[in-house]
């Protein structure tokens, strides 16, 4: 069985990985609502031109109304994505800290055993 600094390294490892999925993800959400928002101004600029949206303005309102929104929630998401992002960062660093503790812990028990050994074997030659 391993010893428990190896299995928190692991934990923290794995932990580093969820949190680098949910930096992704956020990234993602703010990508695309940068893009609803450019969506939505290149359709006003495009109604504010003219073209096709004296014919048809309610056609033209409704793509910005759900470029707006689109934008709008996907910033939720990536609000939401950033929370989880701080959820995660604060876990690993807690188990990060239990993990170097833990291989203190280890340090200095093997000092402990080899001092030990150490004392038992002059004892043992004397």
């Amino acid at each position: 069985m391993t010893n428990r600094s190896d299995r928190l390294k692991q934990i923290v490892k794995l932990q580093k990985k969820v949190t680098e999925i949910h930096e992704m993800r956020r990234a993602n959400y703010l990508a695309q609502a940068a893009a609803a928002d450019r969506e939505a101004k290149e359709i006003l600029e495009a109604r504010n031109e003219g073209s096709m949206s004296n014919l048809f303005p309610d056609v033209y309102s409704r793509f910005v109304e759900k470029a707006v929104a689109r934008a709008r929630e996907n910033e939720t998401l990536a609000q939401a994505e950033g929370l989880k992002v701080a959820a995660e960062t604060a876990r690993t660093n807690i188990v990060e800290r239990t993990w170097r503790e833990a291989l203190r812990e280890e340090e200095r028990k093997a000092e402990e055993r080899a001092a030990l050994d150490a004392v038992e074997q002059r004892l043992a030659l004397k």
